[in-house]
């Protein structure tokens, strides 16, 4: 399965154990991610005012370049997820805004492209059977939270990527994988987004009650799709643990790591280095 892939910045930044576990689970999973030539940010959000132009251009270049590779783009980040697929939706749905955007851009484009997030192209075209099939150390035992946050699921009207109220995406890879999957209440409240740089005691409270749950319900680790979800969660964390120890620690890891530790990636190419809060006491004491 050959597919065009849009990793986006944080993937080439802060992220880059998520864009490094993906392309080696893809691999392992007969895909054949082709990264678009000379990306550039998608923009973050759709612009929210409805006769808004500029903002579109971004997202829309990505989306015209990734005609010459095939008639699907799959992405792993949510914002990046969530701005593709509605500026996508606009491009298909408002013929003057196409017309305009189009025009600037110098690029013919109309929304033929299909915007798919990982999570979406392995749950449909690849099954969570042959997931199975690919494990070599079951996660067994494990107790992990699946966190998707806001804009992985909302709007649900313009994203449909699953229930925005009670998903089960995140569940059934986890089960694939082996895992203790905790029924996690506050799967798809909001960690405070980007609050977390002008509003940061807002974006605190709302990541503190998340990780406080997850850390009542006995989770292990939490798992998550979004950069500045896992981000937020382990940044709070760090702060709340050095404050009054009031939580146990959980990871926060993104799904393709979880995927790639079961599928028996080498541990150095996990990225673990990379968060504050340190799997790997976690994980060696699990025995994973």
């Amino acid at each position: 399965m050959k597919v065009a892939y849009y990793p986006g910045c944080t993937l080439a930044s802060k992220a880059k154990a998520f864009d490094q576990t993906a392309r080696w689970v893809a691999q392992k999973l007969d895909i054949e991610l082709v990264e678009l030539p000379q990306w550039q940010c998608c923009g973050g959000l759709v612009p929210q005012v409805a006769d808004a132009v500029m903002g579109l251009l971004a997202p829309v270049r990505i989306l015209a370049d990734a005609q010459s590779i095939g008639d699907r783009l799959v992405t792993l980040c949510s914002f990046c997820y969530n701005t593709l697929k509605r500026a996508n939706l606009i491009i298909q749905q408002d013929a003057e805004r196409r017309q305009k955007v189009t025009d600037f851009l110098e690029q013919q484009y109309d929304g033929k492209v299909k915007v798919v997030h990982m999570l979406e192209l392995i749950r449909d075209e690849i099954g969570f059977e042959t997931v199975r099939s690919k494990v070599t150390r079951a996660l067994t035992g494990i107790r992990v939270a699946p966190y998707y946050g806001c804009l992985l699921l909302r709007p649900s009207k313009e994203i449909g990527l699953d229930d925005p109220e009670d998903p089960t995406v995140m569940e059934q890879l986890l089960e694939a994988l082996g895992c203790d999957v905790v029924d996690f209440p506050r799967k798809v409240e909001c960690c405070g987004s980007f609050m977390i740089v002008n509003r940061p005691e807002i974006a605190a409270q709302c990541s503190a009650t998340i990780l406080r749950s997850a850390s009542n319900l006995g989770a292990q680790l939490l798992v998550t799709s979004c950069p500045l979800c896992q981000f937020n969660l382990d940044w709070q964390q760090m702060r709340m643990l050095e404050s009054n120890g009031e939580i146990s620690p959980v990871p926060v890891l993104y799904f393709t790591q979880l995927m790639a530790m079961a599928m028996g990636i080498e541990p150095y190419l996990l990225g673990f280095e990379q968060h504050l809060v340190d799997p790997r006491p976690a994980v060696m004491e699990l025995r994973l």
